[in-house]
């Protein structure tokens, strides 16, 4: 099997009638980051809704069952199809997608403090959080270097390559910033706190200016080309992601920074928060626009359900995540209407998404490698050259 025709499952629709049992990439992990998410930004809602709290656990419960079956059905793979397995690193588009993992880590670990504290106890909550941030945090820095280094070296793309897939890999160390964040008041030394406040401001640095230039990129891709196939239209919203959870990162930074800098220092990062935010949520909300305006346009051409549809859903959660902490911080009741607005907006999108998933695993869809010989916008620098 050549690189050029390992599955892209995640741009191209299944072909009926093939195996079921030897397909299983790195994007699925994304459907434990859009459920997490749902659990998570609800718990944080600034709204007493009736009932929100229960179904915040029940849906954290759920991603966390999640996550534990895909780690077991990710095993498997590897011990029953290994060459199928390790391709996956190599292709050119599921290859982004190893950057779900870490960030499903992550988001079922802050949701272990923010939503499942009281059931789990405090102590067993924070354990599981440090052990999951601490996998994520280390497997997402691989990621955001690995990856990219690859697409550098192995991978020659065309002109129209770029798409939201490209923000997989680099996003993750962003989420370490934003979740890690939250474990900065459990830490005990003054130095270690100190130490984590300004490595997540290291890993929120090196995401940001990664994503901001392949945003560059996606946008001069959707200029010279339109929006391309109809299989990469949603993960236009994945764009949304480093945008939401780096309004997110600079908020909770910012709010916990008194416990680990000087009060002249803490100010300063908190002010940050809303002076970084509210700009970059700004675009957020122009971004939003446009890509619902191409997914409705791509969906009156009937545009095929596969996993990328996910990406409706944990992009849209760290924008509500990020729009709440603006909320929060300056006290508007725009904000907070916009968090609510953009919470109903997550939960249709989860539900539709869910719905579709199990109904397209039910039928065995998902786990089928795409159709030998389909196209990919790039193709490996090797076998090109010996061709």
């Amino acid at each position: 099997m050549s690189r050029e025709h390992v599955a892209a499952e995640v741009l191209s629709s299944p072909e009926p009638g093939r195996s079921t049992s030897r397909y299983l990439g790195p994007n699925w992990y994304a459907s434990v980051m859009g459920t997490g998410i749902v659990a998570n930004a609800g718990a944080i809602l600034p709204f007493d809704v009736s009932g929100l709290k229960d179904f915040c656990l029940v849906v954290w419960l759920l991603a966390a069952a999640l996550l534990v079956g895909l780690l077991i059905a990710t095993a498997i793979h590897w011990l029953r199809s290994p060459q199928t397995a390790r391709s996956y690193g190599h292709d050119v588009q599921m290859s982004q997608f190893y950057g779900a993992p870490p960030m499903a880590f992550m988001t079922v670990g802050a949701g272990a403090l923010l939503v499942a504290h009281s059931f789990l106890g405090l102590r067993v909550a924070v354990d599981l959080d440090w052990v999951l941030w601490t996998l994520g945090t280390i497997t997402g820095l691989i990621t955001a270097t690995l990856i990219p280094y690859r697409l550098f070296t192995e991978i020659e793309v065309r002109p129209d390559a770029a798409f939201g897939g490209w923000l997989m890999p680099i996003v993750p160390p962003m989420v370490s910033a934003s979740t890690g964040a939250l474990l900065i008041p459990y830490v005990a030394s003054q130095s270690g706190r100190s130490t984590l406040l300004y490595g997540c401001y290291a890993m929120f640095g090196m995401s940001l200016i990664a994503a901001l230039i392949i945003i560059t990129l996606i946008w001069s891709r959707l200029a010279h080309f339109g929006s391309s196939n109809s299989g990469r239209v949603p993960t236009l919203w994945i764009v949304l992601g480093p945008l939401g959870q780096s309004i997110t990162a600079a908020g909770i930074l910012g709010a916990q920074a008194h416990l680990a800098v000087s009060s002249q220092l803490a100010v300063g990062m908190s002010i940050f928060g809303i002076l970084f935010g509210v700009p970059v949520w700004g675009f957020a909300m122009l971004w939003a626009v446009l890509a619902a305006s191409l997914t409705i346009r791509t969906m009156r051409k009937k545009m095929p359900f596969s996993l990328t549809w996910w990406s409706f859903t944990f992009p849209v959660g760290v924008t509500v995540t990020g729009t709440i902490r603006l909320a929060v911080q300056t006290g508007l009741p725009a904000f907070r209407w916009a968090s609510a607005i953009g919470y109903v907006a997550l939960l249709g999108a989860w539900l539709v998404v869910v719905v579709r998933t199990s109904h397209a695993t039910g039928r065995g869809l998902l786990l089928r490698p795409p159709a030998p010989g389909s196209t990919t916008p790039a193709a490996s620098k090797v076998s090109r050259s010996q061709s």
